[in-house]
């Protein structure tokens, strides 16, 4: 236990480690009253060791320089630009190639405001850039707002021809932002988002401004005129109780679970002269199983709820705490420690199970097999609840765990009804320890997806693809070599024969089979068989394979004003780096021909990633929902847009658009059926044609 805990421990130290080195500065922000018309912003930055925060004067080209931006300025103006304060260094940086200027242990940045009015409120935010001798952290921002009272100092009186220019600045503003006809409710945001679009096309700033806008319009109701696809609710929901129903399965022929079946069976059948008794208290016994279970998913929805879960498919912290956990569960299947609870838990419910009669008995004695069985099931259980709650899905844990549970405990009652059976059943031996050495090589390729999933969203490229069919490649063949007794584990027992049974020989054939399949990928080859877990091709660094779709535009606006300028209907393709759904389109569907040459040559491809960790240049603040929300990331940009405009937030979500944004079909989503998709690229293409 306590090499567990240790473990643990470090767990949780590298995980910190890896979320301070994405935030090695940590700023405050405080308002200093110069005079009764003057104020001061304070910015004050606490550096870790190591790294450098760059100062205001940095030349075009090199790192962020630190500036500070306002969304409100009501009653101040500042004075002059930011600068600023304490010890600033001076030298050439090799990375950039020029000469910059930096803080170390301490940045302090001031911004001095005059106050022009009675009251004053002011809302803002700083954005600095930090490196250290390897690499540099992304431009970060800093939020701040202030308000207060003070004296108005003394206008300046503006030159006639400046007051002229901006007086025709605020008209070609308030004409920007006047709201358009259908979108009310959304004008004020769909104008916010309009004003960060970089078009393609020539045309005046306030007629690109008022066309950009049109391609946020919501377009719901629209889009359900064309009908809907089916749901794939029910199919993952149905995947998701499968795959706890196969842990529960897995689960039942390890050390800890297997040998305890006839043993509990047979105190059932003892315990009471009547058999019908007998089987009804086994049967209790296994319900009182799938209870606890189910309980245990139930717990982690209400811990996390429906916003987190589905936030966690893509939070770094989160997966990288994923990857350590499963790695710890994998080192402990492989013999390097055992997961136990305290013995004294187990030995307190199961003497309140013997000093209690009726129906809590038994519930306390299936609690008692859950405690003791934790070394085995809970690394299966921990994998299980990793692997649903990234899902998305608010009652996905406790399906999960309901699969798990039923597997789990049907055994219980099915020995008891036919007790026969528990003649037949194979003795324990080291085959049960080796299912546990298998399952430590597949938890430990699987935490590998995780990694792989912080990797994407906030674009380290640590694990490219390549990288990531190397490592699986090399951990199946040695669960192949494994199979075949060529390696052995410290808990392993030496029979001295040096023979392998049929069985293990034919898993060692599957095993050695699909890592040979996986080379040809690292060349670029498709491998339909893991797009659902490898990284997207596109970060591939060599690759052979040429029949692929390439996205044209990552920016929507501009895509959609490219498409308007050459006359071409647009596909929007709403993804994520952590969307496996997506990766089996894209590498089962995306490479059939017709479908690669459809997109490719008739639309213009849109590819959106919904959790793009990128910052947005400056933060974006829309009404959803009757609340304000505010928009940090690309992300959470093109997120907004799907929600917003479409009234959806799951991904894979395809949509055809004409060259004013509204949909020529209705929408997809995850379907591998290639005609489908086909018929659903032309029909869109046909709508188009007909609207021309």
């Amino acid at each position: 236990m306590r090499k567990l805990v240790n473990l643990l421990l470090f767990a949780l130290v590298s995980v910190t480690a890896m979320a301070q080195f994405q935030n090695p500065v940590k700023f405050s922000v405080e308002q200093k009253k110069i005079s009764d018309s003057e104020f001061e912003l304070v910015f004050t930055g606490k550096i870790d060791a190591g790294w450098h925060v760059y100062s205001t004067d940095i030349a075009e080209g090199g790192p962020t320089a630190a500036t500070v931006d306002f969304d409100v300025k009501k009653g101040a103006e500042p004075v002059g630009k930011l600068t600023p304060a304490g010890k600033v260094h001076a030298k050439f940086d090799e990375m950039f190639g020029m000469d910059v200027t930096y803080m170390e242990g301490t940045a302090v940045f001031v911004q001095k405001m005059k106050i022009t009015a009675p009251e004053y409120e002011v809302k803002g935010y700083l954005t600095f850039g930090a490196c250290n001798d390897q690499n540099c952290i992304p431009p970060t921002t800093v939020d701040f707002s202030y308000s207060g009272k003070g004296v108005a100092a003394k206008a300046e009186k503006k030159p006639e021809a400046v007051e002229k220019k901006n007086a025709d600045k605020q008209d070609q503003q308030e004409t920007i932002d006047a709201p358009a006809p259908e979108k009310d409710q959304v004008a004020d945001q769909d104008t916010a988002l309009a004003e960060t679009a970089e078009t393609a096309v020539s045309v005046s700033e306030q007629n690109q401004q008022s066309q950009v806008a049109d391609y946020w319009k919501p377009v719901v109701q629209e889009l359900s005129a064309f009908g809907t696809e089916g749901t794939t609710a029910d199919k993952s929901f149905w995947a998701i109780f499968l795959l706890g129903f196969l842990g529960g399965l897995v689960a039942l022929f390890t050390p800890c679970v297997w040998p305890i079946i006839p043993m509990t069976v047979s105190f059932f059948l003892k315990r009471s002269k009547d058999k019908s008794k007998g089987v009804r208290d086994a049967f209790t016994y296994g319900v009182s199983i799938v209870v606890i279970y189910v309980a245990l998913g139930l717990i982690v929805t209400g811990i996390f709820g429906a916003s987190a879960l589905n936030a966690l498919s893509t939070n770094a912290i989160f997966n990288i705490f994923f990857f350590l956990m499963l790695v710890v569960f994998a080192a402990s299947f492989m013999g390097a420690f055992e997961i136990t609870l305290p013995s004294s838990w187990s030995s307190a419910v199961d003497s309140k199970a013997e000093s209690t009669t009726g129906l809590l008995s038994i519930f306390l004695m299936a609690f008692t097999l859950v405690l003791v069985s934790f070394s085995c099931t809970g690394p299966i259980i921990g994998f299980l609840l990793v692997e649903v709650s990234t899902s998305g899905s608010i009652i996905a844990p406790t399906i999960g765990m309901f699969g798990f549970a039923l597997a789990l405990a049907l055994p219980f009652t099915l020995f008891a009804m036919f007790p026969t059976w528990l003649k037949q059943m194979p003795k324990s031996g080291n085959w049960m320890n080796c299912i546990k050495v298998c399952l430590g090589f597949l938890e430990l390729a699987f935490a590998l997806k995780f990694l792989s999933v912080a990797d994407l969203a906030y674009g380290w490229r640590l694990l490219d693809r390549e990288t990531f069919l190397a490592l699986w490649i090399v951990i199946f063949a040695l669960l192949g070599f494994y199979l075949l007794g060529k390696i052995k584990f410290p808990h392993d027992e030496d029979d001295g024969e040096g023979k392998v049974g049929v069985t293990r020989f034919f898993l060692a054939l599957i095993s050695l089979a699909f890592a040979v399949y996986m080379v040809p990928g690292l060349w670029g080859a498709p491998l339909k068989a893991v797009s659902a877990f490898a990284p997207p091709m596109k970060t591939q660094d060599f690759n052979l394979y040429t029949n692929e779709v390439h996205a044209q535009f990552t920016d929507y606006d501009a895509g959609m004003a490219y498409a308007k300028q050459h006359g071409k209907p647009v596909m929007v393709d709403f993804t994520g780096y952590g969307c496996v759904n997506c990766r089996k389109m894209e590498l089962a569907v995306w490479v059939d021909e017709q479908v690669a040459d459809l997109i490719n040559n008739d639309y213009v491809l849109i590819t959106l990633y919904v959790d793009d960790k990128t910052p947005l240049p400056e933060r974006i603040t829309v009404t959803e929902n009757g609340a304000e929300r505010v928009l940090r990331t690309v992300g959470d940009k093109w997120s907004y847009l799907q929600r917003n405009k479409f009234g959806a937030n799951a991904q894979p979500f395809y949509v055809l658009l004409d060259n004013e944004g509204m949909p020529l079909n209705k929408s997809y989503s995850y379907d591998e059926d290639v005609d489908k998709y086909v018929d659903f690229l032309r029909v869109g293409l046909n709508n188009y044609k007909n609207k021309k």
